[in-house]
């Protein structure tokens, strides 16, 4: 009697949770990396390139992108410029199949565009209030949109967002910067939770102080006198001890180890602790820190 041959039951799809736990693997992986042109978005571009990294620079300096796209092609690395302002909906929108054209697909979204401003909340008015949050917050939130069907497509994709110390802590003098990235921080949050079935994995950032010039690059609130806002950006600039290289190696490091909360510098995970520990006290720590670092009083005339 003839026998049927059985048949080998089909191989089973690994599951999501177990990919997940891979290392992602960077060799060849294009990455959309904001905030390219300085700082810790520049570092973290340069070590992703050494990495075997393709590269879609993103920033609002059209001459820096230009000369760093130059840089890394001769250095063999595969790289393109997009000049895009965060603040422009459309432009963030359209960034997608700019990229595509350049480079066929997007495997990484590292988000480190950001800016800051100086001035009490009092010293504000409510449009420097706005673009602070339009930038931090809504280019976080118009990014992810725009870039995650790319990246939904492929077997293993990461997005990583920059919050900040300023997300875990909230110091006086700071408070639109605060505002938006406790508000990244959260967004980053809940979007990870929503994917957390699906091969994108995503990190929030948290760096302490870092020397990126991001401080003196800060706008200043209309109100406040120009000297006294020098002074508390040199105070403030001489706290940060990470350097952007040094940011750069945790930040990729967490990237590859598909880390959802990556904090860079010992002054992110004391803050952490802290916040966590005392949620209400740590002000009367960190009071004393913030005050070496002097504010933006007095004001000239109140905002409007």
């Amino acid at each position: 009697m003839r026998t049927t041959p059985q048949s080998s039951p089909a191989p089973q799809a690994e599951p999501v949770a177990r990919r997940r736990r891979r290392r992602l693997r960077l060799d060849d992986a294009v990455c959309v990396v904001t905030g390219a042109a300085s700082g810790m978005g520049l570092e973290s571009a340069r070590l992703l390139a050494r990495r075997g990294a393709r590269l879609a620079l993103v920033d609002r300096n059209a001459d820096v992108l230009a000369t760093l796209v130059e840089e890394f092609r001769a250095a063999g690395t595969e790289a393109s410029a997009h000049v895009v302002d965060l603040t422009d909906l459309d432009a963030v929108a359209a960034l997608p199949d700019a990229v595509l054209a350049e480079h066929g697909r997007v495997d990484v979204l590292l988000h480190c565009a950001g800016v800051s401003m100086l001035g009490t909340f009092e010293q504000l008015t409510i449009d420097e209030f706005r673009w602070v949050v339009d930038v931090n917050l809504w280019g976080t939130v118009a990014l992810a949109k725009a870039f995650l069907p790319l990246l939904r497509e492929r077997p293993a994709a990461h997005l990583a967002n920059v919050s900040s110390l300023y997300g875990l802590a909230a110091p006086a003098g700071r408070v639109p910067y605060v505002t938006s990235k406790f508000a990244v921080r959260g967004f980053t949050d809940a979007l990870r939770h929503e994917l957390e079935r699906t091969d994108v994995t995503v990190s929030a950032v948290y760096p302490g102080g870092v020397r990126t010039g991001i401080i003196h690059h800060a706008r200043v609130a209309a109100t406040v006198d120009a000297d006294v806002a020098s002074r508390a950006a040199d105070a403030q600039a001489a706290l940060y001890k990470t350097t952007p290289e040094q940011a750069a190696e945790l930040i990729v490091d967490g990237i590859e180890r598909r880390r959802p909360r990556i904090f860079v510098g010992r002054d992110a995970r004391l803050s952490d602790l802290v916040t966590r520990l005392a949620p209400v006290g740590y002000w009367s720590i960190m009071r004393g820190i913030v005050a070496k670092a002097g504010d933006t009083a007095p004001a000239r005339t109140p905002a409007n």
